[in-house]
């Protein structure tokens, strides 16, 4: 062999253990970044998973919600119904008590109210003015009587 294979060979030599290192630097960088694609695939499968189930308990908060809100609307129609009957009530409530109130003046014989206006309090008449207790009882009765008619009649089937 000759001088020059000689040199070629050392320097083929120094060239290979200065690469070593490297070559097992990039060794353990390949080995971490296949273990990385592993727990890289798992928490793949991980955020798949919890995907999947906040799907699930979307559609199942939509079914709810679609319900409570059917049960609203129900309601709020039954509510409906119900304050159109009060209002009913209330307004032959009204009647029936100015009706009464003409009978009581009448009965007092006290001049009638005038249509339109209303007591803000309504008080007691003096002891003098009060009609006797058959009248009252009977016209109480009377009015009782009406009152018990208005909402037997308006009394929802």
């Amino acid at each position: 062999m000759s001088l020059l294979e000689w040199a070629i060979q050392a320097a083929l030599v120094l060239a290979l253990l200065l690469a070593l290192p490297m070559a097992l630097r990039l060794e353990r960088a390949l080995s971490a970044l296949r273990q990385d694609r592993e727990a890289m695939a798992n928490s793949m499968k991980a955020f798949a998973e919890a995907t999947r189930e906040a799907d699930g308990a979307i559609l199942r908060l939509r079914a709810a919600a679609d319900s409570v809100g059917r049960s609203i609307a129900e309601k709020t129609a039954s509510a409906q119904t119900l304050h159109e009957d009060l209002r009913f009530l209330t307004d032959r409530a009204e009647g029936l008590a100015e009706r009464l109130d003409s009978v009581i003046r009448a009965a007092r014989g006290s001049p009638p109210a005038q249509a339109g206006t209303v007591n803000a309090r309504v008080t007691a008449p003096p002891a003098s003015s009060r009609p006797s207790p058959e009248i009252g009882a009977a016209t109480r009765a009377r009015a009782e009587e009406d009152l018990l008619q208005a909402l037997i009649r308006k009394r929802p089937q």
